[in-house]
């Protein structure tokens, strides 16, 4: 199977058994929701995550989720207060007992950052209100458009104004603190804005030196992101589709579209892409998905998605394995379908730094094309071989061979591609004989067929992508 998947760990998933059984399910990365628990919970996750995988032998990565500039609604009454339709509310940032016609915001800068005429979505949309008129200090007047019961602690969303939030809280520099010295793979910013916020937090995580750092995801769930995708895409490290606040923030019937558009332009940019939000929420509830869930999940696959995301399916539902073997079952169906193969359109440098490793990456692919080669095989320091080679979406396995575990497990969340660990082979008389031999005794390649090879002359100088070699087994 190509297409990883994400699973969000949860209430209904931080034990060891579940997280054997969604491993053998066919999860490839999972995520920890930094939102909720507190470092000691975390900690217990990862060693949960790496004792399984390690007795398992399989690698898997470990993917933080910050949470980002979340306002939400105060705490209100048992049973929560009510919103009529056409009434005038007061929406305050000073800490009040909410009560009908009096709401509490936790954005200190909410009645400056406001505007009259612009919209306050509650609780994924569910309510509706529409600034009237702010004092600029502690206290904004708004009309409710579409009322309903509001309870304690719900999100609030504003897709028409301008936040001067950062986009690296104070409580994510905390938690990027516990995430620096701990065993995580990608990190995940939530509401990204522009580039600049990409290079932010990775401004930031410079500030702990160590061998290697994390990915940065950003995640796509605001209008002003859709507006700045591109210079998005070429700063973070993969992107995410979080299509849950993006179609809250949106009009919703834009959210296909813009997801299809984005994952074409990370396939061309060599960047993993996430889908990511109710794939299979049916299984918070049932067994079953819906057929309609099932149709996302493998349009999502044909978009070119890279993986896809399980929040909580399997990380409140009763099902967590369930929904990733249900997962697994669709990939592998939607992977039948010849046109998600080959992608043509690839962006390759003209006189850059990777201008010759992105050209035998490409010739590679269409070598093995050609040739009807059964796999590429690259040895690789840094995974930029694997991505790029994986963006070409090639029906040939993609196996790639490191010395670095960490390499390994970041590249579970990319397409197609299949890592293992070697501390030895640079000093192998031939290097790729031997990847060949040892995918020969795994079972991966067979007798007679075709292998084309990536890798650096020589390999023992860790250099950049040089040289292409077409073998047989």
């Amino acid at each position: 199977m190509k297409t990883k998947i994400v699973a969000t760990l949860g209430p209904a998933s931080m034990s060891e058994k579940v997280i054997w059984g969604m491993i053998e399910a066919g999860a490839d990365v999972f995520r920890i929701n930094l939102s909720h628990g507190n470092s000691d919970q975390w900690n217990s996750l990862v060693q949960a995550i790496r004792k399984v995988s390690n007795e398992m032998g399989e690698e898997v990565a470990i993917l933080a989720d910050l949470q980002g500039p979340k306002i939400r609604t105060g705490e209100t009454p048992v049973g929560g207060i009510a919103l009529k339709t056409g009434d005038i509310v007061t929406l305050t940032t000073r800490q009040v007992s909410m009560e009908p016609g009096l709401i509490s915001i936790n954005y200190k800068d909410f009645a400056k950052d406001v505007k009259a005429g612009e919209r306050v979505l509650i609780d994924d949309g569910k309510l509706t209100l529409l600034i009237r008129s702010s004092d600029m200090k502690s206290e904004v007047q708004a009309e409710v458009l579409n009322g309903g019961i509001l309870t304690s602690r719900k999100g609030v969303n504003l897709p028409n104004t301008v936040l001067s939030l950062p986009a690296l809280t104070s409580k994510d520099k905390e938690n990027l603190e516990w995430i620096m010295k701990s065993d995580i793979d990608w990190v995940a910013l939530s509401f990204v804005r522009s580039a600049g916020d990409i290079r932010a937090l990775r401004d930031a995580m410079k500030m702990y030196p160590r061998g290697f750092y994390p990915g940065i995801i950003a995640k796509i769930e605001k209008p002003e992101a859709v507006a700045d995708i591109d210079p998005i895409i070429r700063a973070a490290d993969a992107i995410m589709i979080a299509r849950g606040d993006l179609g809250v923030e949106i009009p919703f019937e834009q959210v296909p579209f813009i997801q299809k558009s984005i994952i074409q332009k990370c396939i061309k940019l060599g960047r993993p892409v996430i889908v990511a939000t109710q794939m299979l929420e049916g299984m918070l509830t049932s067994m079953q998905p819906t057929r309609a869930e099932i149709n996302d999940v493998a349009n999502s696959v044909i978009d070119g998605a890279d993986a896809l995301m399980l929040s909580g399916e399997t990380s409140a539902g009763p099902y967590p394995v369930e929904a990733v073997a249900t997962m697994h079952k669709v990939i592998e169906q939607a992977e039948m379908f010849d046109d998600i193969y080959y992608r043509t359109g690839q962006v390759i440098g003209s006189g850059g730094d990777r201008f010759i490793t992105d050209t035998l990456c490409s010739s590679a692919v269409n070598m093995a094309y050609e040739t009807n080669a059964k796999s590429i095989v690259a040895y690789t320091h840094t995974g930029y071989t694997a991505i790029k080679i994986s963006s070409h979406r090639p029906n040939a396995r993609v196996v790639v061979f490191t010395p670095q575990p960490f390499v390994i497990r970041k590249l579970q969340l990319v397409w197609g591609v299949k890592g293992f660990i070697a501390e030895d082979l640079e000093q192998a008389a031939n290097v790729t004989e031997s990847m060949r031999t040892f995918l020969s005794e795994m079972g991966v390649l067979q007798p007679g067929e075709l292998v084309v090879h990536l890798s650096s002359f020589p390999i023992q100088g860790k250099g950049k992508t040089n040289m292409v070699l077409l073998a047989q087994v």
